[in-house]
């Protein structure tokens, strides 16, 4: 008759596959099936990815920024075209403060920003419509040193206010008289004037950014 410790202690195929399928896993808890957006393989500590996941309340947290405004191509009023072509879009210039572009910023840096304003400003304008054609150096070099000979810089100022013209045309809203914008222009208000017109083509997108592509309407 066999000794009961003997057949205690005896090491059968059945009991190690017993302890090895208790050892599958830390701690000796039964194997689970992954969840199958963890995959295979569990958290540091034998703790399972998914149990944490699934603790977890509320909304999902949403990627990204809000988009904006996608203008697409032009209008039924506006040239015929995709926003790739060059009469169907343009790029959206920066709104300023015409009081600040007039007065404020002047006093500040001591006479310099009129000339760096004169500059950005064709140069927006250019981008904004292609059919606009300017260089805003040799602008700028106008109001700089064209007094030399003291036609230049009103040839410029001149220019300057039928650009804003065009622009504003091309967005279809209200024109501004170039002949006023240069009448001011002699007596120091020229900027102020201009301003507040390009600041209505640039509203004439709402929710659009500087630098975004926009449709020409006309």
């Amino acid at each position: 008759m066999p000794c009961p410790a003997a057949t205690t202690g005896m090491d059968t195929d059945e009991d190690r596959a017993t302890l090895t399928n208790q050892s599958s896993t830390p701690h000796g808890y039964p194997a689970r099936e992954p969840h199958p957006i963890d995959g295979p393989g569990t958290s540091t500590g034998g703790f399972p990815i998914y149990a944490f996941r699934e603790s977890l309340t509320g909304h999902e947290p949403q990627q990204g920024y809000p988009a904006t405004p996608d203008y697409g191509t032009p209008g039924l009023a506006g040239p015929p075209g995709s926003p790739d072509t060059f009469q169907g879009s343009g790029l959206l210039g920066r709104r300023r403060n015409p009081f600040a572009v007039w007065l404020g910023l002047p006093l500040i840096t001591l006479g310099v920003y009129p000339f760096v304003w004169i500059y950005r400003t064709n140069k927006e304008l250019a981008e904004y419509d292609r059919r606009i054609e300017v260089n805003p150096t040799l602008s700028l070099l106008a109001f700089l040193i064209g007094w030399v000979i003291i036609v230049p810089p009103f040839v410029a100022a001149w220019r300057l206010g039928t650009r804003v013209r065009d622009a504003q045309r091309a967005a279809g809203v209200a024109e501004t008289n170039p002949v006023l914008a240069f009448a001011l222009f002699l007596i120091g208000g020229g900027a102020l004037v201009l301003q507040f017109g390009i600041n209505r083509i640039w509203d004439r997108y709402p929710g659009a950014v500087e630098g975004q592509q926009v449709p020409l309407y006309r």
